[in-house]
């Protein structure tokens, strides 16, 4: 992938789209096919890999890995590791990632009501 070049106007509208919209900058943080099911699926509490995996059985290993990076970079996702054996990781949502539940039950309801044939908005 090509790196963007920081003086190009494509960096400064996308820099500026994320931070004088509030709605733009949580879409880049939690918008995407998977991130959305990663969270939801962490709502109740913490999950192992493997548990995430299968409950999520589309998303590939290398996917699944990288978003839950990312989502650790961007402080919504806690990953802890213990020391027991065998050894594994538990993923957590922090106190933000779990601020997104309301949301994505909204988002939810919403695409409810809209996915259907006929009931397109617009």
């Amino acid at each position: 992938m090509t790196k963007v070049k920081e003086a190009s106007t494509n960096h400064s509208n996308k820099t500026t789209a994320l931070y004088d919209c509030p709605v733009t900058f949580t879409l880049s943080k939690i918008g995407g096919r998977w991130k959305p099911l990663i969270i939801y699926n962490l709502l109740p509490g913490p999950r192992r890999y493997s548990e995430l995996k299968k409950l999520i059985p589309a998303i590939t290993e290398k996917m699944l890995i990288q978003h839950l990076k990312e989502l650790e970079v961007d402080q919504l996702v806690f990953r802890k590791a213990l020391a027991v054996v065998p050894p594994h990781v538990e993923y957590s949502l922090t106190p933000s990632g779990q601020e997104l539940g309301p949301v994505l039950q909204e988002m939810a309801g919403w695409g409810f009501k809209y996915r259907e044939p006929g009931n397109a908005t617009g």
